[in-house]
């Protein structure tokens, strides 16, 4: 995953906006990353890796090799949303049935 793509899909929030959100306001915790634009508050899909970039950029710094990569992030978040375990909002990045394919 590069810098500018989109970490949270259902309110088109960046890895950039997440990191640079970490490093300047300092949450304590995961929860509040949802401050940062409403990150992880849509389908939930985001919330694991949020956690992960939280716990990165804490550590050193977001590691983006360590996130899959946009297109298979988005694949695998559609599959997540079709089988009903989350239901985005409807400004969230559209699911096209062929995604999770």
């Amino acid at each position: 995953m590069q810098p500018d793509d989109e970490l949270c899909l259902c309110f088109h929030v960046t890895l950039r906006k997440l990191a640079n959100y970490i490093r300047i306001e300092k949450p304590q915790r995961v929860a509040q990353l949802s401050d940062c634009y409403g990150a992880g508050t849509g389908c939930g899909w985001c919330r694991p890796f949020l956690r992960q970039v939280w716990e990165e950029v804490n550590a050193s710094g977001p590691n983006e090799d360590r996130l899959p990569v946009a297109e298979d992030y988005a694949k695998r978040r559609a599959r997540y949303v079709l089988d009903g375990k989350g239901t985005p909002p409807p400004e969230a990045a559209p699911i096209d049935d062929h995604e999770s394919e």
